[in-house]
């Protein structure tokens, strides 16, 4: 439960905290915390719960970078 709290508060850590934002950061990062792309298939192997911390934050880290794109070429979502 932490680990989805604190992949989710780093998706929009610098982004503005717009309700249209945190729904689209909210989708975005369920979509990679379940595809799971590298490495966080691989990180979440780590041993102990680092491994499970690990590969929310990086789906967390991977929404920022997604959403910040996006607002920065299409203006979407404001």
């Amino acid at each position: 439960m932490i680990d989805e709290v604190a992949g989710m508060m780093l998706s929009v850590l610098v982004l503005p905290r717009t309700l249209e934002v945190v729904l689209v950061a909210f989708f975005c990062f369920r979509v990679l915390d379940i595809v799971k792309p590298f490495p966080a298939s691989q990180a979440q192997s780590l041993p102990g719960g680092f491994g499970v911390m690990m590969d929310d934050l990086i789906a967390g880290a991977y929404t920022l970078l997604l959403v910040a794109a996006s607002r920065a070429v299409f203006g979407w979502p404001q």
